[in-house]
């Protein structure tokens, strides 16, 4: 998916379709409480692609510390070990205006190196926040990871332990820290982290919950998707109708073989892989084949 995919709200797609029903909506069938769980079904049939991508940082206390408000799922995580401070001191009319809530990017973003000094094209930042985890510029593959905490204070981590999630129903099938042995092990729970370990900092990469930083349900906002969640939901006005006795027959078939159109479109677009994710494929199987077919002529060099 690329990074110019918005969301919207439950209530703006809502008025959508109270545009389209307008009559239905003057006399009262239209009811908002029968719909948000229409909506959320539609969230959930197009899969995790269109969360949002979200780092945040754990404090760790009594072996617990509180996740997110809007964790979903776990991607990655990884403890946190030493780490230096870097601090600014305000000057003349200096003011901080971090946004305490700030702007997450649609998954898949990749925010570019802000180092001045750096002239390599493929140095990037991950998804950022008030946490972000950086690249090396200097060639290397060792990664930072950049915390910023307020009032000109930043903190870098470079000392990182692995850490082993007990299977649990909120990670990725993909997720790394179910397979990996550490000796470190955390369990989420209840929407906490519960570790073996009493304190610590534990950085977690996870799939946001579609809702807002006021708790309101969202939806993907694209033109393949949008009739997805249009049409959803105008079925179930025009079901709810029908069930009250209304003559809506002919309406609700019609809504249904557009309904079925939109779905198979809106899965398409959210199931098709950008570049980027295609890049990756393309070099991991170019490293499997190196090591498949190279790698045993560099062990045994010919002898002439």
């Amino acid at each position: 998916m690329g990074v110019s995919n918005k969301y919207r709200t439950f209530d703006q797609l809502l008025e959508d379709v109270s545009v389209d029903f307008s009559t239905y909506a003057l006399e009262g069938m239209i009811e908002p409480q029968q719909l948000i769980k229409v909506a959320t079904r539609v969230n959930y049939d197009l899969g995790l692609r269109v969360h949002r991508t979200k780092g945040a940082i754990v404090d760790i206390e009594h072996n617990k510390g509180m996740l997110p408000s809007d964790f979903a799922y776990l991607n990655h995580a990884f403890i946190c070990g030493d780490f230096t401070v870097s601090s600014e001191m305000p000057s003349g009319t200096h003011v901080d205006t971090t946004n305490p809530v700030p702007y997450v990017p649609e998954p898949g973003y990749v925010a570019p190196c802000t180092d001045p000094t750096c002239d390599d094209p493929t140095c990037s930042t991950s998804i950022c926040d008030d946490v972000c985890v950086v690249q090396a510029c200097d060639g290397n593959a060792d990664y930072q990871l950049i915390q910023y905490v307020g009032g000109g204070e930043v903190r870098n981590y470079t000392v990182f332990r692995p850490l082993r999630i007990q299977e649990c129903l909120q990670a990725t099938c993909d997720c790394p820290n179910i397979s990996v042995q550490a000796p470190d092990i955390a369990e989420i729970k209840d929407g906490y982290l519960l570790t073996s370990f009493k304190t610590g900092k534990v950085y977690v990469n996870f799939q946001g919950a579609m809702e807002d930083s006021e708790g309101r349900l969202i939806v993907l906002d694209h033109p393949y998707c949008n009739e997805y969640y249009e049409y959803a939901l105008k079925h179930r006005i025009l079901e709810n109708m029908v069930f009250a006795g209304e003559q809506v027959a002919n309406q609700l078939q019609l809504v249904e073989v557009r309904l079925r159109a939109a779905r198979n479109n809106a899965l398409s677009f959210v199931n098709t892989p950008d570049f980027a994710e295609m890049r990756k494929v393309w070099e991991m199987n170019r490293k499997a084949m190196y090591s498949k077919y190279y790698d045993m002529f560099k062990s045994h060099p010919t002898v002439m």
